[in-house]
Protein backbone atom coordinates (compact mmCIF):
# COMPACT_ATOMS: atom_id res chain seq x y z
CA UNK A 1 0.00 0.00 0.00
CA UNK A 2 1.28 3.66 -1.13
CA UNK A 3 1.51 6.53 1.46
CA UNK A 4 0.89 10.09 0.18
CA UNK A 5 3.89 12.03 0.72
CA UNK A 6 2.70 16.04 1.35
CA UNK A 7 1.42 17.96 3.75
CA UNK A 8 -0.17 15.27 5.66
CA UNK A 9 1.89 12.68 6.81
CA UNK A 10 0.71 9.09 6.82
CA UNK A 11 -2.48 9.16 5.25
CA UNK A 12 -3.42 6.48 2.83
CA UNK A 13 -3.27 6.91 -0.70
CA UNK A 14 -6.62 6.33 -2.34
CA UNK A 15 -5.85 5.42 -6.22
CA UNK A 16 -6.52 1.88 -6.90
CA UNK A 17 -3.52 -0.96 -6.99
CA UNK A 18 -4.16 -2.19 -10.74
CA UNK A 19 -0.39 -4.91 -10.33
CA UNK A 20 -2.93 -7.57 -8.54
CA UNK A 21 -5.55 -7.18 -11.32
CA UNK A 22 -2.73 -7.22 -14.41
CA UNK A 23 -0.72 -10.32 -12.90
CA UNK A 24 -4.47 -12.44 -12.88
CA UNK A 25 -4.87 -11.33 -16.58
CA UNK A 26 -2.17 -12.00 -17.52
CA UNK A 27 -1.76 -15.79 -15.54
CA UNK A 28 -4.82 -16.28 -17.39
CA UNK A 29 -3.89 -15.54 -20.65
CA UNK A 30 -1.14 -17.99 -20.73
CA UNK A 31 -3.75 -20.49 -19.27
CA UNK A 32 -5.60 -20.25 -22.49
CA UNK A 33 -2.77 -19.67 -24.69
CA UNK A 34 -1.65 -23.21 -23.46
CA UNK A 35 -4.84 -24.85 -23.40
CA UNK A 36 -6.35 -23.85 -26.97
CA UNK A 37 -4.03 -25.76 -29.33
CA UNK A 38 -5.43 -29.04 -26.79
CA UNK A 39 -9.06 -28.30 -27.27
CA UNK A 40 -8.59 -29.69 -31.24
CA UNK A 41 -9.90 -33.38 -31.22
CA UNK A 42 -7.73 -35.95 -33.68
CA UNK A 43 -5.26 -35.04 -36.15
CA UNK A 44 -5.64 -31.78 -38.44
CA UNK A 45 -7.00 -32.87 -42.02
CA UNK A 46 -8.23 -30.10 -44.39
CA UNK A 47 -11.73 -31.63 -44.64
CA UNK A 48 -13.75 -31.56 -48.16
CA UNK A 49 -16.38 -29.14 -48.67
CA UNK A 50 -19.77 -29.97 -49.38
CA UNK A 51 -22.88 -27.62 -50.29
CA UNK A 52 -25.44 -29.33 -47.54
CA UNK A 53 -24.48 -30.81 -44.14
CA UNK A 54 -26.47 -32.96 -41.40
CA UNK A 55 -26.98 -31.20 -38.24
CA UNK A 56 -24.61 -31.68 -35.54
CA UNK A 57 -25.93 -34.25 -32.76
CA UNK A 58 -24.87 -32.40 -29.40
CA UNK A 59 -25.90 -35.17 -27.36
CA UNK A 60 -23.36 -37.41 -27.65
CA UNK A 61 -19.39 -37.37 -27.69
CA UNK A 62 -18.62 -39.44 -30.82
CA UNK A 63 -14.93 -41.17 -31.56
CA UNK A 64 -13.08 -38.67 -33.57
CA UNK A 65 -11.29 -41.02 -36.25
CA UNK A 66 -8.53 -39.33 -38.96
CA UNK A 67 -6.77 -40.08 -41.66
CA UNK A 68 -4.17 -37.67 -42.49
CA UNK A 69 -2.88 -36.88 -46.89
CA UNK A 70 -0.35 -39.12 -46.14
CA UNK A 71 -2.68 -41.88 -45.30
CA UNK A 72 -1.76 -42.21 -41.70
CA UNK A 73 -4.52 -43.73 -39.44
CA UNK A 74 -5.34 -41.68 -36.29
CA UNK A 75 -7.90 -42.47 -33.17
CA UNK A 76 -8.55 -39.20 -31.54
CA UNK A 77 -4.47 -38.29 -31.69
CA UNK A 78 -2.66 -41.82 -31.25
CA UNK A 79 -1.53 -43.42 -34.73
CA UNK A 80 -2.48 -46.93 -35.76
CA UNK A 81 -0.92 -48.75 -38.72
CA UNK A 82 -3.25 -50.96 -40.82
CA UNK A 83 -3.36 -54.08 -38.66
CA UNK A 84 -3.24 -52.20 -35.32
CA UNK A 85 -6.05 -50.07 -36.16
CA UNK A 86 -8.91 -52.37 -36.12
CA UNK A 87 -7.83 -54.11 -32.41
CA UNK A 88 -7.49 -50.75 -31.16
CA UNK A 89 -10.68 -48.93 -32.25
CA UNK A 90 -12.35 -52.52 -31.00
CA UNK A 91 -10.44 -51.75 -27.76
CA UNK A 92 -12.20 -48.11 -27.82
CA UNK A 93 -15.59 -49.24 -28.72
CA UNK A 94 -15.71 -51.62 -26.49
CA UNK A 95 -14.52 -49.37 -23.29
CA UNK A 96 -17.07 -46.95 -24.55
CA UNK A 97 -20.01 -48.96 -26.12
CA UNK A 98 -22.74 -46.82 -27.54
CA UNK A 99 -20.62 -44.05 -28.87
CA UNK A 100 -21.22 -42.89 -32.91
CA UNK A 101 -17.98 -42.59 -34.81
CA UNK A 102 -16.75 -39.03 -36.79
CA UNK A 103 -14.57 -39.72 -39.93
CA UNK A 104 -12.42 -36.93 -40.77
CA UNK A 105 -10.70 -37.91 -43.81
CA UNK A 106 -8.29 -34.69 -46.01
CA UNK A 107 -9.61 -34.18 -48.95
CA UNK A 108 -6.88 -35.05 -51.13
CA UNK A 109 -7.53 -38.74 -50.41
CA UNK A 110 -8.92 -41.01 -53.13
CA UNK A 111 -12.83 -42.44 -52.09
CA UNK A 112 -11.20 -45.83 -52.14
CA UNK A 113 -8.59 -44.57 -48.98
CA UNK A 114 -11.46 -43.70 -46.99
CA UNK A 115 -13.57 -46.17 -47.55
CA UNK A 116 -10.99 -48.82 -46.49
CA UNK A 117 -10.56 -47.21 -43.15
CA UNK A 118 -14.72 -47.53 -42.63
CA UNK A 119 -14.86 -51.16 -44.00
CA UNK A 120 -11.92 -51.10 -41.22
CA UNK A 121 -14.09 -49.41 -38.89
CA UNK A 122 -17.08 -51.84 -39.45
CA UNK A 123 -14.90 -55.14 -39.07
CA UNK A 124 -14.18 -53.46 -35.73
CA UNK A 125 -18.11 -53.35 -34.75
CA UNK A 126 -18.80 -49.90 -35.45
CA UNK A 127 -22.55 -49.26 -36.05
CA UNK A 128 -22.35 -46.45 -38.45
CA UNK A 129 -19.92 -44.55 -39.40
CA UNK A 130 -20.05 -40.23 -39.96
CA UNK A 131 -17.91 -38.57 -42.58
CA UNK A 132 -16.44 -35.07 -41.28
CA UNK A 133 -17.20 -32.44 -44.33
CA UNK A 134 -16.12 -28.68 -44.31
CA UNK A 135 -19.93 -26.76 -45.22
CA UNK A 136 -18.83 -25.05 -48.91
CA UNK A 137 -19.23 -21.09 -48.28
Amino acid sequence: MGMAVGPKKGSVKNDINVTPLVDVVLVLLIIFMVITPMLQRGKDVKLPQSKSIDEENKESDPIILSVTKDKHIFIESSEYDKEGFSPALKAVLDAKPGRKILLKGDDSLTVGDVREVMEMSRKAGAKSVALGVEEQK
